[in-house]
């Protein structure tokens, strides 16, 4: 049945309807029977993390996916566009994901990315939930160096003024 699917997946996914039978699928059906629903996501994976229903199918394949490879293509491709993602409407809510369920190199290079645009991205509306779980599941280190950056411990921006 799921078969079935081929050649429609990405017109399912952007259907308000189909969205949910892809999610579904990703979480129900092995992995190497969806594997060509997956591999269709490839080089799109931005794009479709930016779209009111691609978001939730991505944050699927972030959950369900353990292939090493997908896995690596996924996040290849969510890190080259971390700081416009952070920014969207849908986009954030990837890697607000990836931040709270990803592996700890990932939540690494996603801070790594982010640090030097803190105060600017932390006073956006949609990039600020972002920046909170940085502070809420980066490491102790890692917390330190953005709450340095919000206080203007480094020469990188304006820092946030500390009210009194």
């Amino acid at each position: 049945m799921v078969a079935e699917l081929d050649g429609h997946i990405m017109r399912c996914v952007r259907d308000q309807n189909g969205n949910h039978v892809i999610q579904k699928c990703i979480e129900c059906v092995p992995e190497d029977a969806i594997h060509f629903i997956v591999s269709t996501f490839y080089d799109q994976i931005v794009t479709l993390s930016t779209h009111p229903y691609g978001c939730r199918v991505i944050q699927r394949v972030l959950e369900y996916c353990h292939d090493p490879k997908t896995q690596q293509i996924m996040m290849d491709e969510i890190l080259q566009s971390v700081c416009m993602l952070a920014q969207d409407q849908y986009g954030n809510y990837v890697v607000q994901h990836v931040l709270e369920h990803g592996k700890p190199h990932e939540r690494s290079a996603i801070i790594k990315e982010l640090t030097g645009q803190i105060v600017q991205m932390s006073q956006q509306k949609f990039a600020s939930n972002v920046i909170e779980k940085c502070l809420s599941f980066g490491t102790s280190t890692e917390r330190q160096l953005l709450v340095n950056e919000m206080l203007g411990s480094t020469d990188e921006n304006e820092p946030l003024q500390v009210c009194a």
